[in-house]
């Protein structure tokens, strides 16, 4: 399997590439703000060919680029259904201040669009493309809509989880913007987390990769030692 992500934009979110292999297709996940230069290279280098864009969530340091991706490929993008009306209307999941320092950094214009062609993810559903199937579970909390994505590994590679802003090294997400909720986030971490080994790789929406093994011993938000 194929996997190449690098931090996009001022937020500094990851956004991932996945197939099966060089030469194959490929899924986008969160294609950030600045994302689709770096995209377009990672793309033409192994020479993949985009056939969806995957969205852990609707913030917009993550859905940035997802209206130029999608139209430039023609290809679909998934988002969880209590998240989509983020992609026409970002300003829903922020606070004004934030809604202002996007503003600012667009010299005064704040519009987006849902592309053109949107499927809704739903818990439990899988994305299947040529070589590459991710689970999906919906995980409430940072947003209403709000999800994770799985690979079970296999040839010596070990499972994967993306896991967008549920779940950081060290910490979690914040539940303190416009639809976030702090006892769902606990649920989610309580129920989404459960099922996957220790040796599962944690793809994050910021920051490094850690394993499972890692956060369940050290993270205070799985050991118990601090809470929303």
């Amino acid at each position: 399997m194929f996997v190449s992500g690098f931090p996009a934009g001022p937020w500094g979110t990851n956004c991932f590439v996945v197939a099966e292999a060089p030469g194959s297709e490929c899924l986008i996940i969160d294609p950030g703000m600045d994302a689709m230069a770096r995209v377009d290279e990672i793309v033409a280098d192994n020479r993949l060919k985009v056939a969806a864009v995957v969205l852990t969530h609707g913030h917009l340091d993550h859905t940035w680029s997802v209206f130029g991706v999608c139209e430039s490929a023609q290809v679909p993008a998934y988002i969880h259904s209590d998240d989509r009306v983020m992609l026409a209307d970002p300003a829903v999941g922020f606070l004004p201040e934030m809604v202002a320092a996007v503003r600012s950094m667009t010299g005064g214009r704040f519009e987006f669009a849902e592309p053109d062609d949107v499927e809704e993810l739903t818990d439990g559903g899988r994305i299947d493309i040529l070589g590459v199937s991710l689970g999906v579970r919906h995980t409430p909390g940072h947003t209403p809509g709000s999800a994770v994505f799985t690979h079970p590994g296999g040839d010596g590679m070990p499972p994967l989880l993306f896991s967008g802003d549920l779940l950081f090294a060290g910490s979690i997400g914040r539940t303190d913007l416009p639809g976030g909720d702090s006892i769902a986030m606990m649920r989610s971490l309580s129920t989404a987390l459960t099922s996957l080994t220790d040796d599962t790789v944690v793809l994050p929406g910021h920051g490094p990769q850690t394993t499972m093994a890692q956060e369940r011993a050290t993270n205070p938000f799985l050991t118990g030692q601090a809470s929303l």
